[in-house]
């Protein structure tokens, strides 16, 4: 079985190669393209003469292909693969377990600092040779440093005098598909599911390939291939079978394959008559049923779990906690080496207290009850992924568990496929904020890494934008996001500025004047799409259903899925007052957090509203009343847009035309849905305000009953 998937996988690389060559994006930022700038073109052809990968494995085959692939094209000719090293100008990639040159070098020092998955790229000599060393452990590092490498070269970085050490500083980083078995994929809005379930496991894509090679260049190791509203079917022999043929296939790259397990599963898939944790035919059940998924996913990475939030089952339905729940999983994944990602993300609308507040009421006091193998996964704010918030209290409050963070790369509350935001600077918000958990310093970042508590368990998932839409992602800046998760997941200190030059050079163009031009529009994206959204810290005021455009109208249904629960507009004013004097969420921050979310004077403006129950007259920063800031900056997001417009249309002449066009047909949209945001945000709350639109600002051009009863037909992903 594993030969033949070898040589399905052999020839699924071959023949995707030409199909390669569109300018339709489907390459992502994996181009080789040839290098037309003839002065670093030049330094190259001198640096680079041959290359060696010595050992022989699947991984360290890709590893080749793909410096083979990548070499050629930059390059403009055939760069050997040789056996020795007899000039200068050679690449040499392996470990010293299967390379003697590299056992050669001194470089076992270095190397024992890097783990499993980290690499050394180094500019030595060997026999007064000239050569560039890439090193690892194990040959997954391997691979990681034949991309980097790589990626030198696509954005015209010196590749003379290297010595570049890089090691992930979180051990699982994991796509989240929320993909269903008959092909839909929730909040997906590039099109159907990659996973072409009735075609497995006779046939495979090759885009299941590529998509291995993106994530892999990224850093990502990980992926579950099913929604977190889990279907128990997945779990049956017919869908295990067609899962192996994908594990096989990632399997080169160094990705590990994980599932969503429905906690109802034994009942349902099971014939049994209880799915309590504690029951021991309960537990028997899934130890057989975990048996089984190893004995045809050998490396099976384990479960995700989402159980008792929006009427999803779980252990609660039999009065045990989600400790017992997580750690039965965990005890049938453990002798395994499997884990357990149970979500934190839980709410009830039968609980009379802030929404905001419960993930936290429930989780805190189960700190240090759950298996060193389970992970508590945890958005990144306390609500839902929303254009703007604060950071998740979690985040610090459970010193005893290693925590994860859940971000969504999938735009659900941000536009879709339609509107061009760059996630990473909320990535970066989340991941720099500080908790003083323990004290000044006590980053996000460092809770997940597992620096702050000592955790070795650590890991950060995406829920992924990726659809069968030819160019993957529907928008191709979207792109960007689904490349920005994978590099702030192997490092959460990098800068979104840093990540975005990368991309772009990679994507587009190395011409620095347009790189920094458009590297400026897309740092600035997601603060433009918080003011014409939900600017000053409001939040959850989406259209009901799609998420996609302005409903703070939206009144109707459960109470925590209404718009008016968390903007309590009012005659007196706005926001939800979640102090001490209201729901008190602050409470569940630290000091000194504590005390400058309380306060209204000290309480950033940017969460201003999401803290504090603020008057229409307030004075902000600005000068300006609440209502008129609250005017301005939803005038300032349109025009915003107008200016990334602009700047694209500067972009023109560096940019191939398909993808010109195709950025600019979806910026017009955008400019027609940050419009209708603006007015019938504006008119809405002027019901309560009852002020005037500042004078100079642009009026909406209808009344506020079209804006109510406004449609999209466009919008990807709304059916």
């Amino acid at each position: 079985m594993k030969q033949l998937f070898y040589l399905l996988f052999v020839t699924l690389i071959i023949s995707g190669i030409p199909e390669l060559k569109a300018e339709d994006g489907y390459r992502l930022w994996l181009r080789y393209d040839f290098i037309s700038d003839t002065q670093v073109l030049n330094l190259y052809t001198k640096s680079v003469k041959g290359w060696i990968i010595q050992g022989d494995s699947p991984t360290l085959r890709v590893a080749g292909n793909e410096l083979q692939m990548g070499l050629n094209g930059l390059l403009g000719k055939n760069i050997p693969e040789i056996s020795s090293v007899k000039k200068s100008g050679i690449i040499v990639a392996g470990t010293p377990e299967n390379s003697q040159l590299i056992a050669s070098l001194n470089l076992r020092e270095r190397l024992a600092s890097v783990g499993n998955e980290g690499y050394l790229i180094v500019s030595t000599k060997y026999r007064n040779k000239k050569i560039i060393v890439i090193a690892a452990n194990k040959d997954a590092g391997v691979l990681y440093g034949v991309f980097h490498f790589l990626r030198l070269m696509q954005t015209h970085q010196s590749i003379s005098g290297l010595s570049i050490e890089s090691v992930p500083k979180t051990k699982i980083r994991i796509l989240n598909h929320w993909d269903n078995l008959n092909r839909t994929v929730e909040r997906g809005y590039a099109g159907l599911s990659l996973w072409d379930w009735k075609s497995l496991p006779d046939s495979v894509s090759p885009r299941y390939i590529d998509y291995a090679r993106a994530n892999a260049s990224a850093g990502i190791n990980g992926t579950a291939l099913t929604n977190v509203n889990a279907n128990a079917l997945v779990l049956t022999k017919e869908y295990l079978q067609k899962v192996a043929a994908l594990a096989d296939i990632f399997r080169p790259y160094g990705i590990k394959v994980y599932l969503t397990a429905r906690f109802s599963a034994p009942v349902e898939i099971g014939k049994l008559k209880t799915a309590d944790p504690l029951d021991n035919d309960v537990v028997d059940w899934w130890k057989k049923k975990v048996d089984e998924i190893y004995s045809y996913i050998p490396d099976f990475g384990g479960f995700l779990v989402k159980a008792n939030s929006e009427g999803q089952p779980g252990p609660q339905n039999y009065k045990r906690t989600h400790a017992e729940g997580a750690n039965m999983l965990a005890d049938a994944v453990a002798p395994h080496n499997g884990i357990v990602m149970w979500r934190a993300f839980v709410y009830d609308n039968n609980v009379p207290d802030d929404r905001a507040k419960q993930a936290y009421n429930e989780f805190v006091p189960l700190d240090g009850k759950f298996r060193n193998n389970v992970l508590i996964q945890v958005k990144n704010g306390p609500v839902d992924f929303q254009p703007r918030e604060p950071f998740h209290p979690l985040f610090g409050a459970m010193p005893g568990t290693p925590l994860m963070p859940e971000f969504q790369i999938t735009q659900e509350y941000l536009g879709s496929s339609v509107h061009l935001v760059f996630l990473a600077p909320l990535y970066e918000e989340c991941l720099k904020s500080d908790t003083y958990v323990r004290g000044k310093g006590s980053l996000v970042a460092k809770v997940i890494d597992g620096t702050l508590d000592n955790h070795q368990l650590t890991a950060m998932a995406g829920v992924s934008n990726v659809g069968n839409e030819r160019n993957w992602t529907g928008h191709p800046f979207a792109q960007a996001n689904w490349y920005a998760f994978g590099r702030l997941a192997w490092d959460p200190y990098l800068g979104s500025g840093e990540v975005a030059g990368e991309w772009i050079r990679m994507t587009y163009t190395n011409d620095n004047e347009t790189v920094q031009r458009i590297s400026k529009m897309m740092l600035e994206s997601r603060e433009i799409t918080v003011n014409y959204m939900t600017p000053l810290g409001l939040h959850h005021i989406m259209y009901a259903g799609h998420h996609y455009g302005p409903g703070p109208w939206v009144n109707r249904g459960r109470q925590d899925w209404t718009s008016v629960y968390y903007h309590r507009a009012d005659s007196t004013g706005i926001g939800f007052n979640r102090t001490s004097s209201g729901s008190n969420a602050v409470s569940q921050y630290f000091p000194p957090v504590r005390d400058i979310y309380e306060n209204i004077e000290t309480c950033p403006e940017n969460l201003l509203l999401w803290f504090h129950h603020v008057p229409w007259d307030y004075k902000l920063e600005s000068g300006r009343t609440l209502w008129d800031e609250i005017c301005y900056r939803y005038d300032e997001g349109v025009k915003s847009v107008r200016w990334l417009h602009g700047e694209w249309t500067r972009s023109k002449d560096f940019i191939d035309p398909d993808r010109f066009e195709k950025v600019q047909s979806l910026l017009v949209k955008q400019e027609r849905d940050a419009k209708i945001w603006k007015d019938g945000c504006i008119l809405y709350f002027q019901t309560f305000s009852k002020r005037p639109i500042p004078g100079g600002l642009e009026k909406p051009v209808y009344d506020l009953d079209y804006y109510r009863n406004h449609e999209y037909t466009d919008i990807p992903g709304i059916r």
